[in-house]
This record gives structure tokens, C-alpha cells and sequence, in this order.
């Protein structure tokens, strides 16, 4: 109980922390809502077959970049700070007091769970008001919580355990996003497949955690089938990176 309320406490100032520093907050929302305005007004007009359904490019995107915020809020934010707090001596600092290192990290997993929810919300709701796009109800809004809570959390246990391989705060950055915005590409996040897309992409895309999110995702928002099998790639994901953060993450700067 003194575990779960210390996190409770950490959530707490993790998150004042976070809405003290208005630029930081501001980006973390106006990037997926950037791209996502971006993406309308070059290709909105089209369509994107997925299978079954044909959906308006731009209901499309605001299914797609509610998964990049939850990725970015969850896995490149939680990475690059974590490795930043490391190398500032932060870490060390906080494993020397009486706080449980659980309690630490329950707290930093919660808030950016609860950010990247936020970022969902906020781009479903841009989405309708802006272009009319299908948001989640009945089922669909079901299917939207299962695989945001379960990608949500394998996310951030990734970016945990990438956070012990980056070996100081100036290679965090270009780390984190070398090993998630080729995913991003290949995924079906910034492009959608269609005929052409080579099959090698889809095999290789297949392999990871990204695309089987983002299909979970749209199928809450657009509709396509749901597919337990991607919440299960999602999570197994998820317990790798949770086993590597257990087995690697470090409280020591590494100069």
C-alpha cells in the first residue's frame, strides 16, 4: 500500500512538473494535431481502401495520429527524458532516498499513460469538429481503450529499455527517433498502404509492435476488423521491453 501511494504522489508531481513547463506541454500536444492538419490539406480529398472499408484520407489520419501521440507521449518522451534525467544525476539522486524505485517509475509510466489518453481524446475531437471524422462509440470506443491501454503501456516499457542502451543525453534524440520513425513510415502512420506497397514492407512491418497498434487504433476508429492477435503482438512487445528495462535500466550516469 505504501508502494501504491507513493506512486500516487509521484503521478502527482510528475505531472505538475509537466504542465509547469509550458513549451514542453504545448509541443507534446501541437505535434500529432501539426501533422495531422498537414496531412489533411495535402491528401484529405482522397480515399484509402482498408480491405472491407473505404474511408476519407482525413478520418484516416486522425485514427493515425492518435497513434503517434500515444507512441510519442508513451515511448520518444518517456526515452529521451528518462536518459536525460540519467545523465543529469537526477536518477542517482532520487535512488539514494527512501523512495521505492517502483514508485518512481509506476509514476512516470502512469502519467505518460495518461498523456498519450489525452492526446487520443484531444485528436478525435479535432478530427470531428475539423473534418468530420468517425470517432469512437459503443464497441468501437471498447476496442480503441483495450489497445490504448495495452500499447500505451508496452510503449512505455520500450522506451524504458532504450533508455539503458543510449549511452548519454546528447545521442538521446537522434536514438529514440532512429528507432521509431522508420517504424513509423513502414507502418502505415504517415503513408497508407495501398496495392503498390512493396511486400517486404508489410512483412518487416508486421514483425513489430507499431503496425499491429496502429490497426488496433483503427479499427476503433474507422471501423476495420478488430484483431486480438495485434493486442497480443502489442503485449508481447511489451513484456519484452518490460524484461529489458528489469535486466538493463540504470540509476548511474554513464560517464
Amino acid at each position: 500500500m505504501r508502494t501504491l501511494r507513493l506512486a500516487a504522489s509521484q503521478v502527482r508531481w510528475v505531472n505538475t512538473s509537466f504542465w509547469r513547463n509550458p513549451s514542453r506541454a504545448f509541443f507534446t500536444f501541437a505535434f500529432p494535431l501539426m501533422f495531422l492538419v498537414i496531412f489533411c490539406a495535402l491528401l484529405g480529398n482522397g480515399t484509402v481502401d482498408l480491405g472491407p472499408v473505404t474511408v476519407n484520407q482525413s478520418t484516416y489520419y486522425v485514427a493515425a495520429m492518435a497513434t503517434f501521440g500515444v507512441i510519442s507521449a508513451c515511448y520518444t518522451n518517456l526515452a529521451i527524458s528518462t536518459s536525460f534525467q540519467r545523465e543529469s544525476g537526477q536518477l542517482k539522486q532520487i535512488d539514494g532516498t527512501a523512495l521505492p524505485s517502483a514508485s518512481f517509475l509506476v509514476g512516470r509510466i502512469v502519467h505518460a499513460m495518461a498523456m498519450g489518453a489525452l492526446l487520443v481524446v484531444i485528436t478525435a475531437a479535432f478530427g470531428r469538429i475539423a473534418y468530420q471524422a468517425q470517432v469512437p462509440s459503443g464497441i468501437t470506443l471498447v476496442e480503441v481503450l483495450v489497445m490504448m491501454v495495452v500499447g500505451s503501456a508496452a510503449f512505455c516499457a520500450l522506451g524504458l529499455a532504450l533508455s539503458a542502451a543510449i549511452p548519454n543525453a546528447d545521442a538521446a534524440p537522434a536514438i529514440v527517433n532512429a528507432s521509431i520513425l522508420p517504424l513509423l513510415f513502414i507502418s502505415g502512420i504517415f503513408i497508407p498502404f495501398g496495392t503498390d506497397t512493396p511486400q517486404w514492407i508489410k512483412w518487416v512491418a508486421d514483425v513489430f509492435p507499431v503496425r499491429h497498434f496502429a490497426l488496433g487504433m483503427q479499427a476503433g476508429f474507422i471501423g476495420t476488423p478488430f484483431h486480438w492477435s495485434d493486442v497480443a503482438v502489442v503485449a508481447a512487445w511489451g513484456l519484452l521491453g518490460l524484461l529489458l528495462a528489469v535486466r538493463f535500466f540504470s540509476w548511474e550516469p554513464r560517464r
